[in-house]
């Protein structure tokens, strides 16, 4: 949301709105950014269903334009001239407001596509989550696998059968830690070798052996 809205103002600011009133006063973003202000608060979010003004207010706000009738014969030049500065200001803030959604939303879909996986296909797990692992973090791999897809819990879920090693985590893992996995192409790469299963070397939860004292000292306590 905030990203959304920074991109907003900068399309509001950016395109370097100007406009003149009949009194030849020259209006720039930083005085019609209530126009944008406006828009976005009138504007109905998908998420809710509602504007942002009815939920934070319970009621809309209105310039004083609204109000105007449309059947007044007479009317002040400045009053007219500033009637349709706003209009313009506001049809370009609701033109601006709708690009800024329209790009978030492309940005997101791009990132958070759908995955297409199914039963006995091949993926990597990410080894973000694996606590349990020797060596140092930073060199450990980031996926470990290819492990076989067991069944499928809904679209944001995947079961996979674990080797002995890993028996001891639990086989289902969300779709955001696990990747298909791609095997070699043996005519492109005929002398590439057979990649055999990655798996990760996992510390051993037995009882360890000491082989030496370092130092020994008594701990007194109060009594």
């Amino acid at each position: 949301m905030i990203q959304t809205l920074e991109e907003m103002v900068r399309r509001f600011c950016a395109y370097g709105l100007e406009l003149k009133d009949c009194d030849g006063f020259t209006h720039d973003w930083c005085t019609l950014l209530l126009a944008l202000e406006l828009a976005y608060k009138t504007s109905i979010h998908a998420s809710t269903n509602q504007t942002p003004a009815i939920l934070e207010k319970g009621w809309n706000p209105k310039l004083p334009q609204d109000s105007l009738r449309k059947d007044l014969i007479e009317i002040h030049p400045t009053a007219a001239s500033f009637k349709g500065m706003l209009d313009k200001a506001r049809k370009h803030a609701v033109r601006c407001m709708e690009d800024s959604f329209a790009y978030a939303k492309e940005k997101w879909d791009k990132s958070h596509a759908t995955p297409d996986f199914k039963v006995g296909d091949l993926v990597l797990v990410s080894t973000t989550n694996f606590n349990n692992i020797k060596g140092c973090k930073k060199l450990k791999d980031s996926f470990a696998g290819p492990f076989v897809i067991k069944a499928l819990h809904g679209e944001n879920a995947v079961e996979v059968e674990l080797s002995e090693e890993l028996s001891n985590k639990h086989p289902t893992f969300p779709v955001s830690l696990i990747k298909p996995y791609k095997s070699s192409d043996a005519e492109k790469f005929p002398l590439r070798n057979k990649v055999p299963q990655v798996i990760p070397p996992i510390e051993s939860s037995g009882s360890k052996k000491i082989n030496k004292v370092l130092k020994e000292g008594k701990l007194r306590t109060n009594k």
